[in-house]
């Protein structure tokens, strides 16, 4: 995370336009009207692991950055958590005999939140990363790609190996800000110019930046940015081809193996009995699915 002044009138609607599309859908999700069966039974050995303190009250405490839909976003109430982030997780701590309680928080810090004990978990599309291994326990659950978008016909010409003096929204500490650094930096050892890298702590507000015309181009998870342009009424187009595709982690804390050991094993569990591919095609991610969960795979 695949993770600002606004022009008043304009885009305030637009705001409200994605505020309202993204929410729409007849499930408690937001995912769509097709509800999946996650009821599983606890797996006892499993739920040995979990942490005393989560056993005893039975509730996983979970920070995250709820502006990344569809993976993570608000309910039309502005405070419930929803999405496929969320369905995924809720299934996983159910097999492990417990329940969820979601907190939303800034995307940037909350990988530290978790290792400071403000959060017992952080689920938010984080790319898992060797840098972020170190800090934190990374359990792996899905594949995803960075992709781009701009304005419906494209209007500024831009493309990602094009992007020299552009401006390019992206959401603050996600791996496209480094992406972006890299692109502006062959831009200047080429005599052209910069990238402006316009960051966002919220992706709504990157994804309305692009809408508005006042950044020519974002980029972000591919399954954001393809229900970015899905949900925007004909805004937005894709731009070039997904990406640099990489697995997505729950966060645990660095000393929390056996917690992270049970996260997998439910995990894993739901694989093999078909309901992770359920929720994932409830979502349209079935093309992201992995076979195994592993625990801090290695990555570049």
């Amino acid at each position: 995370m695949i993770r600002t002044p606004r022009r008043a009138a304009g885009v305030s609607s637009l705001v409200a336009l994605l505020a309202f599309t993204v929410a729409c859908g007849g499930s408690s999700s937001g995912g769509g009207s097709d509800q999946v069966d996650t009821k599983s039974s606890v797996d006892s050995a499993l739920a040995s692991k979990v942490p005393a303190d989560i056993k005893s009250d039975g509730v996983i405490s979970i920070g995250t950055d709820s502006t990344y839909p569809p993976n993570e976003y608000l309910d039309t109430d502005g405070k419930t958590v929803i999405g496929f982030d969320v369905d995924l997780f809720d299934a996983v701590a159910a097999k492990l005999g417990l329940k969820t309680e979601w907190t939303t928080a800034a995307f940037d810090p909350l990988i530290q939140n978790v290792g400071s004990g403000k959060f017992e978990a952080g689920v938010s599309s984080f790319t898992i990363r060797a840098d972020r291994e170190k800090e934190a326990n990374m359990i792996s659950y899905l594949v995803a790609g960075t992709q781009w978008a701009t304005q419906k016909g494209n209007p500024s010409g831009v493309t990602p190996d094009t992007a020299c003096g552009h401006k390019v929204a992206v959401q603050k500490g996600t791996v496209q800000v480094d992406d972006l650094d890299a692109r502006s930096k062959k831009c200047t050892d080429a005599g052209k110019g910069k990238i402006t890298i316009d960051q966002y702590a919220a992706q709504t507000d990157a994804t309305n930046a692009t809408i508005s015309g006042k950044d020519d181009a974002m980029l972000a998870d591919s399954p954001v940015c393809a229900y970015a342009v899905a949900k925007t009424d004909g805004q937005l187009e894709l731009l070039g081809d997904i990406y640099d595709s990489a697995p997505y982690g729950y966060v645990v804390p660095k000393d929390a193996t056996d917690f992270a050991e049970a996260i997998q094993g439910a995990l894993q569990a739901l694989i093999d009995d078909g309901t992770y591919l359920r929720i994932l095609d409830k979502w349209g991610f079935g093309k992201g699915a992995i076979r195994t969960s592993e625990i801090n795979p290695t990555v570049p």
